[in-house]
């Protein structure tokens, strides 16, 4: 046990923080570049319903090991994007604060999943509706480790409306800390099962999740129906989702 904990869990995070301490970064939040990177097409070009969840690195010491996630909307005909994040000041859940494809303390954003169209269209209500009904969204409601973080508020949009079909990276710190302090949560709809202590050690099994283990907010997995290692600091190496 102690072998695979080393192998598994410390040794990806010791190469992401080997790789981290070699990136140029700003060194505070007032420095870093926090404008729109173009990666998406402007809100007038995008005619269809969409909807994006997106990540990036997160800035300082952290960013070693975890990203931050956030979910992008856009309904039909509408004139410009909707973006929602969850923050660590004043009331944590933001609509809007950033621009939809912002970079995140200088990181750019990648995009995890995109649906378009009618589709789209349909999971957008549920979207909002998750949205506003998460439990933690108060003054002092967001906790950096092991949650409700930024990771913990999408990962809970993503158990609402399961149709949106994603998950987030294994290093998205947080995002197995189940809303309201549960212990358990099944997608019916997938068999998707996990079993959380409160973040800090769990298990994900299905068809959407693979295989995946949870300590201290990281993930190592394996993802059998679209091959791929799931290995903490590092996120995802394999095929594309």
């Amino acid at each position: 046990m102690i072998l695979a904990f080393l192998a598994f869990f410390i040794m990806p995070l010791g190469a992401s923080a080997a790789w981290w301490s070699t990136v140029d970064r700003p060194q505070n939040w007032r420095e870093a570049d926090w404008s729109s990177t173009g990666l998406l097409p402007p809100a007038e070009e995008q005619t269809e319903a969409v909807v994006h969840v997106m990540a990036a690195r997160t800035g300082g010491l952290k960013g070693a090991f975890s990203v931050h996630s956030w979910i992008v909307t856009k309904a039909e005909g509408s004139p410009s994007y909707t973006r929602y994040d969850k923050v660590g000041w004043g009331r944590p859940v933001r609509e809007n604060a950033y621009a939809a494809d912002a970079r995140w303390y200088s990181n750019p954003p990648f995009i995890i999943k995109t649906i378009t169209g009618d589709a789209a269209q349909r999971l957008i209500p549920a979207i909002e509706k998750a949205v506003a009904t998460y439990p933690h969204q108060d003054r002092g409601d967001y906790r950096i480790w092991p949650g409700p973080n930024s990771n913990s508020f999408v990962a809970h949009v993503l158990r609402a409306v399961p149709a949106v079909d994603a998950t987030l990276p294994p290093n998205a710190v947080g995002k197995d800390w189940i809303a309201g302090g549960d212990f358990t949560h099944l997608d019916a709809s997938t068999f998707d099962g996990e079993i959380s202590l409160y973040g800090l050690a769990g298990l994900a099994v299905g068809a959407r999740s693979g295989l995946e283990v949870h300590l201290f907010g990281q993930t190592f997995g394996i993802d059998v129906l679209r091959p791929a290692l799931k290995l903490p600091g590092i996120g995802r190496v394999g095929f594309s989702r």
